[in-house]
């Protein structure tokens, strides 16, 4: 990236940005690859079937202590 030089302010902000939509989708992706390391997934996947109600809520009690920890 060039180095330039601006005589003033008002000169400054009429400069083009050189930066293309193409670099900020990059940038887009790379922080969504950085987010999925980060932040692990809270729920765990598939489908789940529940006999009764109390059963579905000892399931959610329990992955949300695991969430918690």
């Amino acid at each position: 990236m060039p180095v330039t030089k601006f005589r003033s302010a008002e000169e400054m902000n009429a400069t083009p940005v050189v930066a293309g939509p193409a670099d900020d989708v990059g940038r887009f992706l790379r922080h969504c690859a950085r987010f999925r390391l980060i932040a692990p997934r809270t729920y765990p996947r598939g489908v789940f079937k529940f006999r009764d109600l109390p059963e579905a809520q000892a399931a959610r009690a329990r992955d949300s202590l695991r969430r918690n920890k």
